[in-house]
C-alpha cells in the first residue's frame, strides 16, 4: 500500500525528500481532552496479547541501537513500554496525565514513570539510547520543541522514532471522518505530515532517516457490528474524545439513520478502517 501524501512507497529505507510539509497549530486542542477521565477504559483499544507491528519495528531498532536505556514520552497507560520490557533495557516514561500514569504503574511494568512536559524534557543531556513516541506527536503542544528536547537526550549513535499516521493517510478509510463532522479538518490541524517532522528532525542534527510502514490495519465492520467497534466509543480515541456530546451524538445518529436505511434496502452496510501506521527514525550521529 502507497503512503499518499509522502510519494514514498512502504518499506524500510532512507527517507526520500518528496514528502508533503504543513504547519501545525494544536495548541488549543491538546487541553480540551481529560486523559485523567479516560485513562481507566483507554487500553480496550488494545486487543489484549495480539502482537504489533509497532511493537517489532521499536524492538528491532532498539537492538540495532544496542539500547541499554529507552525512553517513551507520551507514554500514556505505559502499553507500548510494556512491550518493549521483554529485551532488558531500563525504562523510563514521561506524560501530562497524571491518570494515564497511575494506569502504567497499575501493570507492574519495571518502568520508570515521570510526569512531565514533551517541550522541556526533565532529563540530562545524552540520557538515553533510545527516545520515541506512538500516536503521540499530534498532543504535544509543541511538537518541534519535542524534537529538539529528544535529539539533546540521545547520546551519540543514539535513535529517536516517531510512530503514527494521519488523515493525510486516512481519508477516504476511516469511516469516522464520513460521520462525524469537523474530524478530518481538525485533524488536518492537529497531525504534522510526515515531511514537517522529517523537517524537524533534520534541523535537530538527526542523521539516516528512515520511514517504514509498521503496521496495516484493516478492521471493516458489517452492518450493526459498528456499534460495537471500540473505536467508536466517544473516549476511545483523540478525533471523538475532542467533539461535542451533541457533535458526538450526531454522528452516532448518522450511522444509525444509514443502517436503517440499509436495511429497508435489504442490504448490509460496510463501515471501512484501512489504516497505515508508519515509523520515522533518525540517528544522533
Amino acid at each position: 500500500m502507497s503512503i499518499p501524501s509522502s510519494g514514498v512507497p512502504p518499506g524500510d529505507r532512507h527517507l526520500a525528500t518528496n514528502f508533503t510539509t504543513q504547519p501545525v497549530d494544536n495548541s488549543k486542542e491538546v487541553s480540551q481532552i481529560d486523559y485523567d477521565r479516560i485513562a481507566s477504559k483507554y487500553d480496550q483499544r488494545f486487543t489484549a496479547g495480539t502482537p504489533s507491528g509497532e511493537g517489532q519495528a521499536l524492538r528491532n531498532l532498539a537492538r540495532e541501537v544496542k539500547t541499554s536505556r529507552v525512553l517513551e514520552v507520551g507514554c500514556g497507560t505505559g502499553h507500548w513500554l510494556q512491550e518493549m520490557a521483554s529485551g532488558g533495557p531500563a525504562l523510563f516514561g514521561l506524560d501530562l496525565s497524571t491518570g494515564m500514569l497511575h494506569q502504567a504503574k497499575v501493570k507492574k511494568t519495571p518502568v520508570d514513570l515521570i510526569q512531565g512536559y514533551a517541550r522541556q524534557l526533565p532529563f540530562q543531556d545524552n540520557s538515553f539510547d533510545l527516545v520515541f513516541c506512538v500516536n503521540a506527536i499530534h498532543h504535544f503542544a509543541d511538537p518541534q520543541a519535542f524534537i529538539t528536547e529528544a535529539f539533546r537526550s540521545v547520546r551519540l549513535e543514539g535513535a529517536l522514532a516517531v510512530v503514527g499516521s494521519g488523515p493525510q493517510e486516512w481519508k477516504s478509510t476511516w469511516y469516522v471522518y464520513r460521520y462525524f463532522e469537523g474530524t478530518y479538518e481538525r485533524d488536518l490541524r492537529r497531525f504534522p505530515a510526515w515531511g514537517t517532522v522529517c523537517q524537524w528532525m533534520r534541523a535537530a542534527g538527526f542523521k539516516d532517516l528512515r520511514h517504514a510502514e509498521v503496521e496495516h490495519i484493516a478492521a471493516h465492520k458489517r452492518g450493526r457490528e459498528v456499534l460495537d467497534d471500540p473505536y467508536l466509543q466517544k473516549h476511545a480515541c483523540s478525533q471523538l474524545a475532542l467533539l461535542t456530546d451533541e457533535a458526538y451524538a450526531a454522528g452516532l445518529r448518522r450511522i444509525e439513520e444509514d443502517l436503517a436505511q440499509a436495511e429497508r434496502r435489504g442490504e448490509t452496510l460496510t463501515f471501512e478502517t484501512e489504516l497505515t501506521i508508519a515509523m520515522l527514525s533518525g540517528r544522533k550521529t
